[in-house]
């Protein structure tokens, strides 16, 4: 009767490690379970960027590049080209939705948040050297203007009023000693491909493109007189970083991050393949290759502060804006994978 009631419990135990296995087995193959829908759920969602279209561009195009290299498909991002953006309207064109990032010369998107628009920068584009400026003021060989106070009461022919366009020459002619100069020289606006030929034909004295002293030079008959580079003496001048609004990046920050990733992974590549980059730009956008130049992108798409202060002092000086704002209300680094607080 002993031995009958010791092989009882010992089947007893035996059923109550089957039962623990099988629940320890249940439970583990769940939890296994979870962590494959948990996987699923943290794989990137394709998202579509609304962005200005790509028309003209005087240098390599970091969306046009990036998607041909297939960087922002790796982040699942895609574009939608919605058409053709002013440069003037694009800060209202992000703020409104139209579009989701906008950019340009960074003195706008100042001009913008200092009038209460809520977007920020995220993300450096080009910037300025001495052998690759920004944008270039020429005029023709023969011309009598030389020096900065020549320019008082010319005419100056640029793409677009404000902007880098504009505040370049007054820039480099308060460097140079003239006072106030915004509004001692006629600016003329016309389509940049439009420009050299206007002053060929005499309808301006001096003319600002986004190119090189040596592209323009090497047309014969123009004479170089300075760049942003010389206006700011050193790059701090030449700085257009992209940005969102605020609502987009609270509402979608992993994008925004996604964003930059690809964006600084497609700058520093069109730097390491200058003539490769303006290739597929020119191909896909269908523009003229002698339009085309190199361009400095910001190493690792990184903005630096000193390019953000030196605007905010100078549209205070001229009155464009009032005192008081801060560069953390332009821009921030926190979404770029290279930023190190």
């Amino acid at each position: 009767m002993f031995e009958s009631m010791k092989g009882k419990q010992k089947k007893i135990l035996c059923g109550i490690f089957s039962l623990v296995l099988v629940v320890a087995l249940v439970v583990g193959c769940s939890k296994k379970a979870e962590n494959t829908l948990a996987d699923k759920s943290e794989e990137k969602k394709t998202f579509v960027l609304k962005v200005p279209s790509v028309v003209n561009p005087t240098g390599p195009s970091p969306y046009l590049v990036g998607e041909e290299l297939g960087f922002f498909d790796e982040e699942g991002i895609k574009f939608n080209y919605v058409g053709v953006i002013p440069a003037t309207q694009t800060v209202a064109s992000v703020v409104g939705g139209k579009i989701d990032i906008g950019g340009g010369h960074v003195n706008r998107t100042i001009a913008g948040i200092s009038a209460g628009a809520k977007v920020k920068a995220v993300v450096a584009n080009s910037e300025t050297t001495q052998a690759i400026p920004h944008m270039v003021y020429m005029t023709l060989e023969n011309s009598p203007i030389n020096k900065p106070e020549d320019l008082l009461g010319k005419k100056i022919g640029i793409p677009t009023i404000g902007g880098c366009n504009e505040y370049i020459p007054y820039v480099y002619l308060n460097r140079f000693g003239v006072e106030k100069p915004n509004g001692k020289m006629e600016m003329l606006v016309m389509p940049e491909p439009n420009l050299e030929q206007a002053l060929r034909q005499g309808n301006v004295d001096v003319i600002g493109v986004h190119t090189t002293k040596d592209t323009m030079l090497a047309r014969g008959g123009l004479k170089f007189l300075f760049s942003d580079w010389e206006a700011f003496n050193g790059n701090s001048g030449g700085a257009t970083p992209s940005y969102f609004s605020e609502k987009f990046i609270k509402e979608h920050t992993d994008v925004v991050r996604r964003f930059v990733a690809a964006y600084v992974k497609t700058v520093d590549w069109i730097n390491a393949n200058e003539e490769k980059a303006l290739e597929i730009t020119v191909r896909k956008a269908g523009s003229k290759p002698e339009l085309a130049r190199p361009t400095i992108y910001a190493t690792h798409g990184l903005i630096k502060e000193e390019s953000i202060t030196s605007w905010i002092e100078l549209l205070v000086k001229f009155g464009e804006i009032k005192p008081g704002i801060k560069s953390e209300q332009i821009y921030t680094n926190e979404f770029n994978p290279y930023y190190k607080k």
